[in-house]
């Protein structure tokens, strides 16, 4: 097969194939997990903008609640990030994904890791990352 066509058949698949972000969320079978991997992520993190001129904090918990795990938000980050007063939850998925969840249980924002950070998919209100402190 000719190095043209190859490639043009290798790009037509990579465009069919949805991204990282888009596939199906599955929560993480945490008791599968070592104890020390899992620790890393509790504890307090900080949200942000694309440049991190808008930052608030929070604390991802260990405790069960309705939708997750607990979550702890800094009392202004709804004036930052007006999404943020609605979360009431946080989830892990596969994938090291991190899920904020609203008091519905439905999934607001999602921190996935296309590399080295994590990065909000959507954008919601301007949140476009998340950094352990």
């Amino acid at each position: 097969m000719p190095a043209v066509l190859r490639f043009s058949l290798t790009a037509l698949l990579l465009s069919l194939a949805p991204p990282l972000a888009a596939q199906e969320l599955k929560l993480m079978d945490t008791s599968t997990v070592s104890p020390e991997l899992l620790d890393d992520m509790y504890g307090t993190w900080v949200v942000s903008d694309a440049n991190g001129a808008k930052r608030c904090e929070v604390t991802l918990k260990k405790d069960p609640t309705i939708g997750g795990n607990e979550i702890e938000i800094a009392q202004d980050c709804a004036k930052t990030f007006p999404v943020m007063g609605d979360i009431t939850a946080w989830r892990l998925y596969e994938g090291w994904t991190i899920g904020f969840a609203d008091a519905t249980r439905k999934l607001r924002i999602k921190f996935f890791t296309p590399d080295e950070g994590y990065v909000a998919e959507p954008e919601v209100d301007g949140i476009a990352r998340i950094v352990k402190k």
